[in-house]
């Protein structure tokens, strides 16, 4: 079982949010109900699009690096690679 994740948290104009997790489902609870201020409340990012787990944080946080350096495109391509139709996956999370 996986024991991190990389996640990517979009609202319905596709704002993306990209972070990093030991407990997927609580911190997309979170998102969901508002509580994580910020950039995430401010957009209205309720809705898990993409996720990776990872066993090592230190993979996990190289992930997540190299996925926020990405161009916008390369980054709607994966999520449109595993999820066409960019579905709410926090079902998947718990």
């Amino acid at each position: 079982m996986a024991n991190y994740y990389v996640y990517i948290m979009t609202n319905r104009t596709h704002v993306l949010y990209i972070g990093i997790t030991n407990n997927l489902a609580r911190r997309v609870a979170e998102h969901q109900e508002g509580v994580v201020r910020g950039f995430t409340q401010k957009y209205h990012l309720a809705r898990l699009v993409y996720f990776e787990p990872f066993h090592d944080v230190r993979d996990a946080i190289a992930r997540e690096k190299q996925l926020k350096g990405w161009r916008r495109e390369k980054k709607i391509n994966l999520i449109e690679s595993s999820n066409p139709k960019w579905s709410d996956l926090s079902k998947d999370a718990s």
